[in-house]
């Protein structure tokens, strides 16, 4: 649980950084997100879903979870 409370913070240390610092930016990138087709937008979700879920299995295995 430990862990998974550590990656939960991670992230949203990640998310407030790009909002506090840059937030036109994250409105110039949630209209471009906004452009892109409803499957072209589920297919990014599922590669980074596959991605983040390699860096974990990965990252358990180097640490030996």
């Amino acid at each position: 649980m430990s862990v998974m409370a550590l990656a939960l913070g991670l992230v949203l240390i990640v998310e407030g950084l790009a909002l506090a610092l840059a937030p036109s930016r994250m409105e110039e990138v949630l209209r471009l997100i906004a452009s892109i087709s409803r499957d072209q937008r589920r297919l990014i979700g599922l590669a980074a879903l596959a991605t983040g879920t390699v860096l974990v299995w990965s990252g358990q295995r180097a640490l030996g979870f």
